[in-house]
């Protein structure tokens, strides 16, 4: 009786039984991290936490799910406990290597396209955390001059004890979809400490406002996301009736087909983003004029994707905690003290962030594409900020002419993430002249011969 319950509520939202399951465990983290609030004591609450992720991906994905989690929780704690040294490169790259190893096991990208799912989603994301509590605990034995603000903020002068690391890990099922955070707040929130601390006069503000926002914004994001599924499929870019239609009509659908794609992502960072606010962890401090923050939980800006004026704001608008991950343990890291960073280093980064999704030619496609977009991006800003403040119209013009690129490329790109295989993504970026690849490459090429000069006002004479 229970299956057949469960068969019929996944086809009536149109799921398999096995997202169905996953949806209704991921939406009961937020009435799980609620009640982390009221369990008294500080190991009572890293116990619920760690117990509570455990339970919660035993129910989405099945027994085998913790002993994969295990994997990468074990390596990131003993590295730090026998070679302090060396501890965060240790866990990076064996990290890295156990989830390469799932991904190519388990096809998981395959899976997701069928509507399947398993547990290397959040194998994903708990390897992030488990990469940076090591890192983090590495940078502790180094003195603070020369170090940056984000190492002095987030590392680990002692080793935490076995409960924190396992809270910190599975907390109350936040490793599902993010967002990913650091240990040391993850410590601070549960002992009361810095931001949380109630000792003073300011008492903690109240979670419930921006969770109830947090999950309208889900339901509008996922009524949107039903509604436009049927209407543009991925299996159409090989579908002989895509190939008759004209250049503007193909191009249309693959931005259809990626604005699309994205509400899923939108309503799923919704519910991570009210579980994460509701226990407490979201707060962030305070603003100017002492309203409460909840910028630590936020992983997407709707309307900062949907509306970028450049490619170069879209990794601080989308999945926001892992682009931010990203540029503190790898971007950052890769550029040498004293000089700055290239288009070696946005590449090296994109290519981790490709890797960690998977070993599939279109997260590799999607990942250059993205790194040749906000490279030619910067080209159209550095033309921009070369035209004199006073033609402010075409300022305004490049401004827009930037808003149209970014548009245009994202969406091109996008396709290859969504189909994955190579076969797929060649024909969708061929059916449209490859014009999403041609145009950045051209404007970067270009700027060798029309180097951009940043206008400055001539200094007035003294009178």
């Amino acid at each position: 009786m229970e299956s057949m319950d469960m068969n019929s509520m996944a086809a009536s939202i149109g799921v398999s039984v096995a997202v169905l399951r996953f949806l209704l465990c991921f939406v009961a983290t937020i009435p799980v991290s609620f009640f982390w609030r009221i369990v008294p004591s500080r190991l009572g609450k890293h116990i619920y936490a760690a117990a509570s992720g455990v339970l919660l991906s035993y129910l989405s994905f099945g027994f085998s799910s913790n002993l994969h989690f295990l994997v990468p929780m074990t390596i990131g704690y003993a590295s730090m406990a026998m070679y302090r040294p060396k501890c965060g490169i240790i866990t990076f790259f064996l990290g890295f290597a156990y989830l390469i190893g799932c991904h190519v096991f388990y096809m998981s990208g395959d899976a997701w396209k069928e509507g399947g799912i398993d547990s290397t989603g959040a194998l994903m994301v708990l390897t992030l955390k488990v990469i940076s509590c090591a890192v983090n605990y590495n940078d502790g034995m180094l003195k603070e001059e020369g170090l940056r603000e984000a190492q002095k903020k987030n590392r680990l002068i002692e080793m935490p004890s076995l409960i924190e690391y396992f809270g910190y890990c599975l907390c109350c099922g936040s490793h599902f979809a993010g967002p990913v955070y650091e240990m040391k707040d993850y410590l601070q929130w549960t002992e009361g400490k810095g931001i949380w601390d109630t000792s003073e006069k300011r008492k903690q503000p109240s979670p419930y406002l921006a969770t109830l926002r947090a999950i309208f914004q889900a339901g509008i994001c996922m009524a949107l996301y039903l509604y436009l599924v049927p209407q543009f499929p991925l299996t159409r870019f090989t579908e002989p009736v895509y190939q008759e239609w004209g250049f503007l009509k193909k191009f249309g659908y693959q931005y259809m087909a990626g604005q699309t794609a994205r509400w899923k992502y939108y309503f799923i960072w919704s519910i991570s983003e009210a579980s994460i606010i509701i226990s407490g962890l979201g707060f962030s401090g305070w603003t100017d004029d002492d309203k409460p923050k909840w910028d630590r939980a936020k992983n997407v800006d709707i309307l900062g994707v949907e509306l970028a004026k450049s490619a170069v704001q879209i990794p601080l608008v989308w999945n926001i905690q892992v682009s931010t991950w990203l540029r503190h343990y790898v971007y950052e890291r890769l550029v040498k003290s004293g000089k700055k960073a290239g288009f070696f280093q946005l590449l090296a980064t994109q290519t981790v962030s490709a890797v960690w999704h998977g070993l599939y030619p279109g997260y590799m496609m999607f990942f250059v594409q993205s790194a040749l977009m906000i490279a030619g991006s910067r080209v159209i800003y550095r033309w921009q900020q070369a035209i004199s403040p006073k033609l402010a119209m075409l300022r305004s013009v490049m401004v827009f002419i930037n808003f149209l690129y970014t548009v245009l490329v994202l969406n091109y790109s996008a396709v290859g993430f969504m189909v994955l295989s190579l076969h797929e993504t060649l024909t969708a970026y061929g059916s449209v002249y490859y014009i999403g690849t041609i145009i950045p490459v051209g404007l970067i090429l270009l700027s060798y011969v029309v180097p951009a000069k940043p206008s400055r006002p001539k200094p007035r004479k003294e009178e």
